[in-house]
Formats: C-alpha cells, sequence, structure tokens
C-alpha cells in the first residue's frame, strides 16, 4: 500500500509518496506547491501518482486551505487524517499548558527529531531549531518530556516589519557580517543575530534546567542559512516533519 504525507506550512504544501508507512522509508514521489497553486494538485503531479491508502499530515494553515487540499484528493477512496498535538504521542511527553494548542507541525517535527536522536546517540537533552516562516526553538529533555519553547519572526517577516515601520529602509540583500558598515548587511546581520542569540538562550535555559548539555538540531528551508552563524554546533537534518509523520503513521497504520 501507499502512504501520503503532507505537511502544509505558512506558504507551501510539501508532499512526499511512499511505498509503506514506516519510519526510515524513501519517497517513491514528492514534491511542493506555493498554497495558492493548491487547486493545481489533483490534475497535475497528484494525477500521475498511484493513489495512496492512507494520507496523514499536519497543517499550521486555516482550515480553508486544508478544506482546499482534501477537495484535491476527490479521486482517492481516502479519508486524510490530520495531526493535533497531544498529551504524548511515539515517545514524546507534552508539557504545554493547553497540550491540543501546540502547532501540529512543531509536535511532529519534535517527534521525528526525538526519535533520530535516540537512534544515533545516547539519550540527552534536545534542543531542535526550525527555520521558516516563522522561527520556533523547542526544549526537549532527554526522558522525551518537551519542556516549552519559542516563537519568532523569521528573517523575512524581521525585515518586512522594518521596511512598513521605518522610514527609509528598504527589505536588503544584505550579508551577515560581525560589524556591518552599510544598511543593507546591518538589517540582514541583525535579523540572523537576533534568532541566533535566541537560540543561545534555550541552549542555557536547558543546560541549566537538565544539568547536562544538550544535543543541538537544526531543521526547515532555511535552515543552512542560519547554521553558520550559530554560536555552537548544530546537526543539520532534513525532512523531520515527513519523518516524524512517519513514525507517526507507522503506529496508526499497521499493516
Amino acid at each position: 500500500m501507499t502512504f501520503l504525507a503532507l505537511d502544509i506550512g505558512n506558504t507551501r504544501l510539501k508532499w512526499a509518496l511512499y511505498d509503506f508507512p514506516r519510519s526510515g522509508a524513501q519517497p517513491l514521489e514528492q514534491g511542493a506547491e506555493f498554497l495558492e497553486n493548491i487547486e493545481k494538485l489533483a490534475e497535475g503531479p497528484w494525477s500521475e501518482i498511484k493513489p495512496p491508502k492512507h494520507v496523514l499530515g499536519c497543517a499550521v494553515a486555516s482550515d480553508v486551505i486544508r478544506r482546499r487540499v482534501e477537495n484535491q484528493m476527490e479521486a482517492w477512496d481516502v479519508a486524510p487524517q490530520w495531526v493535533v498535538a497531544s498529551e504524548a504521542e511515539a515517545g514524546l511527553r507534552n508539557g504545554y499548558d493547553h497540550p491540543a494548542r501546540l502547532g501540529s507541525d512543531r509536535w511532529v517535527a519534535m517527534i521525528g527529531a526525538f526519535q533520530y536522536l535516540l537512534a544515533t546517540g545516547p539519550a540527552q537533552p534536545m534542543v531542535l531549531v526550525m527555520v521558516g516562516t516563522a522561527v520556533t526553538v523547542e526544549a526537549v529533555d532527554a526522558s522525551g518530556k518537551f519542556l516549552g519553547g519559542l516563537i519568532l519572526p523569521g528573517h523575512g517577516i524581521m525585515l518586512r516589519a522594518l521596511e512598513s515601520g521605518t522610514a527609509g529602509l528598504h527589505v536588503p540583500t544584505g550579508e551577515v557580517k560581525p560589524f556591518p558598515t552599510n544598511t543593507s548587511d546591518a538589517l540582514t546581520s541583525g535579523g540572523t543575530y537576533a534568532i541566533a542569540g535566541a537560540v543561545e538562550c534555550m541552549v542555557q535555559h536547558v543546560r541549566k534546567h537538565c544539568g547536562a548539555e544538550p544535543r543541538c538540531i537544526m531543521t526547515g528551508g532555511a535552515a543552512w542559512k542560519m547554521e553558520p552563524t550559530m554560536t555552537r554546533p548544530f546537526e543539520l537534518v532534513d525532512n523531520l516533519i515527513f519523518d516524524g509523520l512517519l513514525y507517526i503513521a507507522q503506529r496508526r497504520f499497521p499493516s
């Protein structure tokens, strides 16, 4: 049977088709569409794939966007399931005040990252940074309890906010430098170091709370841009949301 994993973010829908929902599976097909192009899926890339038996996704976009995606599956005999954060799933425990209010993308990425951590080393605290339209910085202890996390505006949002609220500033294409000497570099460096500083604060909080050095993992479409400016080494791991979806699906859809 085939399995379709969906990640609906703030700007794009990413999908991956697998031969079976199992942890570590490699995609048979995969792709991405901007949200404004969702209606092209059924007659475009999804018209050429084998109809999946199961569909599991996480969505941070609105219910309207999610229904538009579901409409593209009408030709398939499948009822998609959508992940909602819970008190515990797939080895992770949720320390949020109201567990269901935690963003599903954050929850799924943490599950993927925690399983990656267990598969590649001893159990230890973890700081997970997901860099996209927004930036999230998550703290997980060695037992798999989500301690809490930060949400920051992504680099593009920061620059657009400055452009709209400050006279004479325009979104630049500057470089990250230790001592910027022009406005473009100053804006780009300021946004980048703001994110790096927030991450460093969380690393220190985790070290103090857990009494151990956390393992630091970074993912997301813009992670490679941030990694060189971090104050400590980070492991870049692609597709943690898909890894988390596979791990969850393996338990929800046993053969």
